[in-house]
């Protein structure tokens, strides 16, 4: 399912199962903005901090369930299981890609 999308979201959810702060971070474009839980981080070294923390903070498993194109945004479906509150979520991530990089990323 994920050979439908391209190849920089590709590339985070590879880094994001690895667990690659570094690697996420380097999916973005050099001004990219990620939004979660209602906070939005800017720029590369913001990204791969909020990365970082997250993984700090919990562990989990994830679960690609759907992709689809709406307009220039990628949405991929994503069920998570872990430590955090709720212990599951299904989420909706909502990637932007312009020139070969991530410009935006809200997770919802």
């Amino acid at each position: 399912m994920t050979d439908l999308i391209p190849e920089p979201v590709r590339a985070y959810l590879t880094a994001a199962e690895a667990g690659d702060p570094a690697a996420i971070a380097a999916t973005f474009a050099e001004d990219a903005t990620v939004t979660d839980e209602g906070q939005t981080h800017t720029g590369r070294p913001a990204i791969r901090a909020w990365r970082e923390q997250v993984a700090s903070a919990y562990t989990w498993t994830s679960e690609v369930t759907g992709v689809r194109r709406a307009g220039d945004t990628w949405v991929v479906s994503v069920r998570l299981e872990g430590d955090f509150p709720g212990h599951v979520a299904e989420l909706d991530q909502r990637f932007t890609v312009r020139d070969g990089m991530i410009t935006g990323l809200h997770i919802g």
